[in-house]
């Protein structure tokens, strides 16, 4: 965020000061999520994660389940229990409802967690290229499609990103666009 602040005020600057520094640099934007969405690794992260995170829900349901049969078993048989095996049962369930709260907790860090082990590397991935195409392309800036409210004419190249990986567009590619705010979507 920090980053993304320090390029808005540094790109105003240049473009609002002079005119002959913005005619002398080239400029483009790219959506890295769009970028992203159309990398077949990121399916398959996603796919991953999804998986994960079911696995993840399976054992809280487990928990959950075990926490309701301990509970209905004390409720039936408190009655003709001694009131040392009543404290001991009481104890158990305490510590089970502790882990099922404790494991909403966990689980929600370790998504996190994985969802970092697996896009961080695509992520990586994703802005190398968007460098890469910058530098062949003679591009002195690139920022993130929508994040500039105004923003002089620029090159959207997403299109020779996905070249450069070799990304195919399923579908047929509209007419091209111009300016930063030109792929945001409503």
């Amino acid at each position: 965020m920090k980053n993304l602040i320090v390029a808005i005020v540094f790109g105003i600057s240049i473009f609002g000061f002079t005119d002959t520094a913005s005619s002398q640099s080239k400029i483009g934007y790219i959506s890295t999520e769009e970028l992203i969405g159309v990398m077949p690794e990121a399916e398959k992260a996603n796919t991953e994660l999804q998986e994960y995170q079911g696995a993840l829900q399976q054992q809280y349901a487990s928990y959950l389940k075990e926490l309701n049969e301990l509970d209905s078993l004390f409720a039936k048989d408190s009655a003709t229990m001694s009131k040392a095996t009543k404290e001991l049962k009481r104890n158990d369930m305490i510590a089970l409802y502790q882990k099922v709260q404790g494991w909403q907790q966990n689980s929600q860090q370790m998504i996190g967690q994985k969802q970092q082990e697996l896009l961080g590397p695509i992520q990586k991935k994703a802005i190398d290229n968007i460098k890469a195409v910058a530098k062949e392309g003679g591009y002195n800036y690139i920022f993130e499609a929508g994040s500039l409210l105004v923003s002089p004419p620029a090159d959207d190249i997403l299109p020779l990103v996905k070249k450069k990986m070799g990304i195919v567009d399923k579908a047929p590619a509209a007419a091209p666009k111009t300016g930063a705010g030109a792929t945001k979507k409503p």
